[in-house]
């Protein structure tokens, strides 16, 4: 019998502050926008729906969120067609934590599927490089408002 796949993305990164600050950075957009996003509603809570902007792109993406359990984890919905993303926090010691990032629940195929996967990897991947900046030496890269040129 064989096992079917479900697509999914994994990005991952040790960064060095605690379980509760980091968690906190993706929780309070007065931190994220410091790193991801430019402009959100709100802060994410359970049942909650905000928005996420992206000024320089003009874009945005509703996020629902799901579950939380404080300094652990988060799980949430968003884009159009809505996927999941789940954030994971584990704490490796008091000044050390692992995160990883899962995004699942594509729906697209084919040459569309590898093309969203392939975007969601280099998204989460420089959302992670940018945090990890941001929190450990207070560096703003602007990463994202790098990643794509202006034309």
């Amino acid at each position: 019998m064989t096992k079917k796949i479900i697509p999914s993305v994994e990005t991952q990164m040790l960064i060095r502050k605690s379980a509760s600050e980091v968690f906190n950075a993706f929780i309070d957009p007065a931190i994220t926008t410091n790193f991801w996003f430019t402009k959100s509603s709100g802060k994410l809570e359970v049942g909650k729906k905000v928005n996420w902007q992206w000024e320089m792109y003009g874009a945005s993406a509703d996020v629902l969120v799901k579950e939380i359990i404080p300094n652990q984890k988060i799980i949430a919905e968003w884009g159009e067609p809505a996927t999941i993303i789940d954030f994971a926090f584990e704490a490796i010691d008091e000044n050390s934590t692992y995160v990883v990032i899962k995004n699942y629940g594509f729906l697209q195929t084919g040459d569309d599927l590898i093309a969203v996967i392939k975007d969601s990897t280099g998204g989460f991947t420089t959302v992670l490089d940018g945090v990890k900046a941001y929190l450990e030496h207070g560096i703003k890269l602007n990463l994202i408002g790098d990643k794509f040129l202006k034309k």
